[in-house]
């Protein structure tokens, strides 16, 4: 049996990236999932790919920055299995601009979707999980939530905002059977980085390579299982030794 038998799985970004991995690790594991992304086209084929390995997986196209859509999401989410156990809130954005070329608009863009939309999809998993009766909540933070890097003001004010929104969870639904952790990656090995600068980052890590989808996968499980069931407000940093330095 599974370490995560019979649950459901709510999973942003999970068309690609690591919200696809950690959807694939989840599903062997014996979770239903439901896939939330933009992407509606990469959505729908990863719904049918995990059909057809057998698994039950519904996708549902959804902003996390617009309230209605979070809730449309959740509502869609009981309709097809009746309850939501684990959240993985994953969906974000980067990007790397000098702070002075930066328009506020972009900086609200980024805060909106990276900080914002955690809130809103964290605000809807505990209003779910309160009736449940209990629940766990990973949100996707970074190593850049700890430290900070030139360029990146906006992604950085927010994912530290994650953190310390994952805290002040955890402190306030602890007594009421809901875990709230966060995830802290790396330089990971996905789409979102362009190929011209792999090498780069790569060797800006202590272990040299970049980190793979499935290795956070992997750490997303711990935390959504019962491997983990004495944590919560915590913060998982899997960096290759980045934040050590």
């Amino acid at each position: 049996m599974g370490k995560l038998q019979n649950k459901v799985a709510l999973i942003t970004g999970g068309a690609s990236g690591i919200g696809a991995a950690t959807a694939r690790l989840f599903v062997q594991e014996g979770a239903k999932v439901v896939l939330a992304d933009l992407n509606e086209e990469k959505g729908k084929a990863f719904e049918t790919e995990l059909k057809s390995q057998g698994a039950e997986a519904v996708f549902v196209k959804a902003n996390i920055t617009s309230e209605e859509e979070v809730a449309s999401l959740f509502k869609q989410a009981i309709e097809a299995f009746g309850k939501v156990d684990i959240v993985f809130n994953n969906a974000g954005i980067g990007r790397v601009q000098p702070t002075h070329e930066l328009d506020y608009s972009e900086w609200r863009n980024t805060v909106n979707v990276d900080l914002d939309g955690v809130f809103l999809v964290a605000r809807e998993s505990i209003r779910e999980m309160l009736k449940a009766g209990g629940g766990t909540i990973v949100n996707t933070a970074s190593m850049y939530g700890w430290v900070g890097s030139p360029g990146s003001a906006a992604y950085n004010a927010a994912k530290g905002g994650v953190i310390n929104l994952t805290r002040s969870l955890a402190l306030e639904y602890a007594d009421q059977n809901i875990r709230v952790n966060a995830l802290c990656p790396g330089f990971i090995d996905t789409p979102i980085i362009p190929e011209e600068n792999k090498k780069e980052l790569a060797s800006m890590t202590p272990m040299k390579r970049l980190g793979q989808a499935d290795e956070m996968a992997t750490a997303v499980l711990f935390l959504a299982s019962d491997d983990s069931s004495y944590m919560t407000g915590g913060s998982l940093i899997v960096d290759g030794g980045y934040t050590a330095q």
